[in-house]
């Protein structure tokens, strides 16, 4: 099955270009984009194929959610107004230990409500109960980097006794590659704090085995930063970087507190750098240099962190603070430019995730798009659709969403969910958790 869309404007990146094509044809078979630009010249309209008329919308590449943990969508609005270390050990680590498997799936599920919704189509995560969350990414139609966040802050040689990597290798082994490759999974050391240094060691080695990458907080707070400093004498990013952690391709949130030296060594190893300003923000931990990455030639991606330290997975939050906050704070109105924002939120988050084949709007790649209600008062007059993007666009606009040539969200619609079955179990596991 494929699908024909006409009338529309795209805008993506084609790698380092920016492509805007107006009243542009887009046609797909499978899973595959097959056709991108002007009317074809062989006359045929989309015979077979399921017509789309664009007119007035706009298609992008799904957006990259390149760091969050899902299931905290249970304590959206939790222990608010609190900083990292306070929120994280007096507060939601007592909320986590109580949680069962069960609650996790579907709080993953109601995650992806959220998500899809909003347009994004891929997200990397690290949590516990991994394999239901791999489960409700395969029911939701969903692309996602899952991966089973790993603590001992244990000082010895060996852990092959270790249940959390045992149970990481077992979820590698049952879902990476899964779903047509929707599914992968990666490595992930949860921070310096929480991982003594010999055993994320032991995760980089159990990584570099099974050939899969790395996902872990960097330098969140200054707290953090200074710590590091303290007991190892050395940056967070130095500290991993001497642990070999880097050597393998790897996946580092927050980066608020990274050095200009640090930024040098994440280049070297061509690390990729996550922004998660609405996180940073609520939680006072801090703006990071992402100009600086960026002015590097670093590969930097957006994400959302989870709904708790945030309060919602709307990516298009997260595009609008990363070209804003920074024009702010440094007086300097091209900071981060709004096609720059549009591109950590698409290829570069791809390109972060390893999924290089998704992210842009191109013949060949996965259709994993987004179609959005280019017709509303707020984009009107339409200039420049990229700054529309950046500045303008909310979740609401989502019209259409494609994830691996699939429709799993059509003008309100969900394809793949059952809505009042997943709020119906939610409200049960949060009366719970929560009384």
């Amino acid at each position: 099955m494929g699908y024909h869309i006409e009338n529309i404007t795209v805008v993506t990146w084609d790698n380092d270009e920016l492509r805007i094509i107006k009243n542009a044809t887009v046609e797909t078979e499978g899973n595959k984009i097959t056709y991108v630009g002007g009317n074809k010249n062989d006359g045929s309209k989309g015979e077979g194929k399921v017509g789309i008329d664009g007119t007035g919308k706009v298609l992008i590449p799904g957006l990259v959610n390149a760091h969050t943990h899902v299931p905290m969508t249970l304590m959206r609005s939790y222990a608010d107004d609190l900083d990292l270390h306070t929120w994280l050990f007096d507060h939601i680590f007592k909320i986590e230990d109580r949680l069962t498997d069960e609650d996790v799936y579907w709080g993953s599920l109601l995650g992806m409500m959220e998500m899809i919704a909003g347009g994004t189509t891929c997200f990397n995560d690290m949590y516990y109960f991994v394999d239901r969350i791999a489960e409700a990414t395969a029911e939701s139609g969903m692309r996602a980097l899952l991966s089973r966040g790993l603590t001992n802050n244990e000082d010895k040689d060996d852990y092959s006794d270790d249940y959390r990597i045992k149970e990481a290798v077992e979820t590698f082994k049952k879902w990476h590659g899964a779903m047509n490759d929707r599914i992968r999974v990666a490595f992930a050391p949860h921070a310096i704090y929480t991982c003594a240094p010999k055993y994320i060691r032991a995760i980089r080695n159990t990584a570099e085995k099974f050939g899969t990458c790395i996902h872990v907080h960097v330098d969140e707070t200054l707290k953090e930063h200074n710590d590091s400093l303290n007991q190892f004498g050395k940056t967070p990013v130095r500290h991993l970087y001497d642990l070999g952690l880097f050597d393998l391709p790897t996946i580092a949130a927050h980066c608020v507190h990274v050095t200009e030296q640090d930024m040098e060594l994440m280049k070297e190893k061509s690390v990729s750098f996550v922004h998660n300003p609405g996180s940073n923000l609520k939680l006072g931990s801090g703006i990071a240099p992402v100009p600086e990455a960026l002015r590097k030639g670093l590969n930097v991606a957006l994400g959302t962190d989870g709904a708790s330290s945030n309060n919602n997975l709307n990516m298009w939050e997260e595009m609008n603070l990363a070209a804003l906050i920074h024009k702010g704070v440094r007086r300097d109105p091209l900071a981060v430019r709004a096609e720059e924002a549009f591109k950590m939120a698409t290829v570069n988050g791809a390109k972060a995730l390893g999924f290089n084949n998704v992210g842009q709007i191109k013949e060949g790649f996965v259709a994993d798009m987004v179609i959005l209600n280019f017709s509303k008062p707020h984009y009107l007059p339409e200039h420049n659709p990229v700054s529309n993007l950046a500045y303008s666009a909310q979740a609401s606009d989502v019209e259409t969403v494609f994830v691996d040539g699939r429709i799993l969200y059509d003008k309100g619609e969900y394809k793949t969910l059952d809505t009042e079955k997943i709020l119906y179990n939610v409200n049960k596991v949060c009366q719970r958790l929560f009384g």
